[in-house]
């Protein structure tokens, strides 16, 4: 297929390279000709010079068939003004563009933009690598809003419900991995020894949920 990408950095370079690896049709748009040096001599798609959301640059870089489109500059604005273009004004059937700004991100989802949130990804990303498991979040969406994570559990919590255990932590319990099966608990379900919990948070509390969870329940 063809895809276009606006923003010749070094993310841009590299997702354009890997497509081109696997056999699909690339062209890549930047204002400065000095970024297309990354692509190497290896890179055969094309090298359009120009703003990712000016139409006639646009249409030269083949938007107009492309089946995807990936806004990858260093600027929020640029990018989810491109990829609106590509979207509503092209009908590109897969965009996404990079946002640093969390919220922003959450808002541009909400208009029908799937978007990477870069900082919390990456944030998200060193948490799993520094902190021990069933600390960090096993995933978070795009826009960095929700995270699931595995409940670090004190012991004490078996034998208690997964209402219980909602009350007092916050989050809502997402599922429980038992014997290596896949549950979904509902208020009632009662947490057993070695059972895996999966909880949803929302951004921001995962660390007093955690917090929470990891000591034992108050008494009834």
């Amino acid at each position: 297929m063809h895809v276009v990408i606006m923003g010749c950095g070094r993310v841009g370079a590299g997702l354009a390279l890997a497509l081109e690896r696997i056999g699909h049709d690339v062209a890549v748009i930047d204002q400065n000709p000095q970024a297309f040096r990354r692509l190497g001599a290896e890179f055969h798609g094309q090298q359009v010079r120009g703003s990712g959301f000016d139409r006639q640059v646009l249409v030269e870089a083949g938007v107009e068939r492309a089946e995807a489109f990936a806004a990858v500059s260093n600027g929020d604005n640029s990018n989810i003004i491109s990829a609106r273009v590509a979207r509503e004004t092209f009908g590109v059937a897969h965009v996404v563009a990079r946002i640093y700004d969390p919220k922003r991100a959450a808002v541009y989802e909400r208009l029908g933009i799937p978007t990477v949130a870069t900082v919390p990804w990456t944030t998200d990303r060193f948490l799993r690598m520094l902190l021990p498991d069933g600390v960090a979040s096993a995933w978070r969406d795009p826009s960095g809003t929700v995270a699931v994570l595995q409940l670090p559990l004190h012991e004490g919590w078996a034998g208690r419900t997964v209402g219980e255990l909602e009350e007092h932590s916050g989050a809502r319990i997402a599922f429980i991995v038992r014997f290596g099966n896949g549950i979904l608990p509902d208020h009632n379900t009662v947490v057993q020894a070695d059972d895996q919990v999966y909880a949803a948070a929302v951004s921001g509390t995962v660390t007093d949920v955690t917090t929470a969870v990891s000591t034992a329940p108050p008494h009834e």
